[in-house]
Parts: structure tokens; sequence; C-alpha cells
């Protein structure tokens, strides 16, 4: 018998987290979500731009990640920017709360996925770039593009 691959579909993408942040390991971790929340994710409707992740009492909590009512579920709907529990093991929280007490770690998303019926988020264990850092990959950016903009005319 074949085993089937587990469909990932991204909800959404934190677009500036490459840009502000270094990231230094990730992990998956699944939420904890009500009814509405899931329908309104595979519609997605979800915006985690300024979210992040904390450590309260032994769990790490998701705060800021906006995730839009749903229409049709009307009184039952849920609040938008509720804090939502993210699941990890116990030794992945341990070894975060290690690091996340040393200065300057922070956990933001970098993107929510469903991988089968799953909710997932990609979590980034990143410290914040400084001004000189991102104007030094933006020139590095730029340098690389020039070099291959000039390799491509010498090839033609």
């Amino acid at each position: 018998m074949e085993k089937k691959k587990s469909e990932v579909k991204i909800v959404a993408t934190n677009r500036k987290a490459h840009h502000l942040y270094d990231i230094l390991e990730t992990f998956e971790a699944g939420i904890a979500l009500q009814g509405t929340e899931v329908k309104s994710l595979r519609a997605g409707r979800a915006k985690i731009k300024d979210s992040f992740a904390q450590i309260k009492k032994g769990e790490v909590v998701l705060q800021n990640l906006h995730i839009s009512p749903y229409d049709p579920a009307s009184k039952f709907n849920h609040n938008p920017t509720r804090d939502r529990k993210l699941l990890l093991h116990r030794y992945e929280i341990r070894r975060l709360i290690g690091k996340v007490v040393e200065k300057g770690f922070t956990l933001i998303p970098l993107k929510i996925y469903f991988k089968g019926n799953l909710a997932k988020v990609e979590l980034a264990l990143a410290t914040g770039k400084k001004i000189f850092d991102r104007r030094r990959d933006i020139k590095e950016r730029e340098v690389q593009r020039e070099i291959r903009r000039a390799l491509k005319w010498k090839n033609r």
C-alpha cells in the first residue's frame, strides 16, 4: 500500500520577517483554534505581519495574529486577535525558554499553513537586525543582481 503524502497549503506568510530579523532556527507547531477560525483560515483570511510568540506559564502563546471573523457564523464568531496556544513538545518548549531568556532573542511566525487537515505555524527563533545590517543586505543583493546582469550580457 502506498502512503498518501499530506498536502501543504500555505495560508499566510510573513514577508518582512527575513528583512527585519536574522533567523537562527525554525520550529513547526500546531495551533489550538476554534471552529470559525479554521473556516476563516481555509478561506485565507489571516494576517501575521505584526504577530509574535511569547512563553507564558510554560506554554507558547501566539499573539497579535489576526484571523478575520467568519461571516456565516454570526454570533458564534471568535475574537480576531485573541491569544492562541501553540502546540509543541515539552523538550522544544524547554529549549525555547532557555533561548528566549537570553537577551535579544524573539519568536516570530514565518508562515501559517495546513498540513493535511491540521493548521500549523512555522515559528522562528530570531534576533532583530540593526539598520546597518539591513542596509548591508540590500547592498549585497544589488551587487549580486549586477553580477547576474553582467554574466547574462557576457553569455549572449
